[in-house]
């Protein structure tokens, strides 16, 4: 069965979102102001913890990743944390994707 999960945070003037679909291959990518900027594909229900890296635009550019890890709770069984700079910020799970 194919699961999808969206997480989402507005982080100063930019927009990043993660989404993830899973089943026999899980495709998971990081997109910053509506660009795809990193993306990870894997047979199975991927490996965990993930984290993916890009660069946020700007002067001077930013880089900004993404860690995904399982929680072991079945009803949300994935946790997205943003690291920009020195800070973390959960990203909440969108329920409107």
């Amino acid at each position: 069965m194919r699961q999808r999960h969206s997480f989402h945070l507005d982080r100063g003037n930019h927009s990043v979102t993660v989404n993830v679909r899973s089943g026999w291959i899980t495709e998971t990518e990081l997109l910053v102001d509506g660009k795809e900027l990193a993306f990870h594909r894997v047979h199975g229900h991927g490996v965990y913890p993930l984290t993916l890296s890009a660069q946020l635009t700007g002067e001077p550019p930013a880089p900004v990743s993404v860690r995904l890890d399982r929680t072991g709770v079945p009803e949300h069984p994935l946790a997205c944390v943003l690291e920009l700079g020195d800070a973390t910020h959960p990203m909440p799970e969108r329920t409107d994707h």
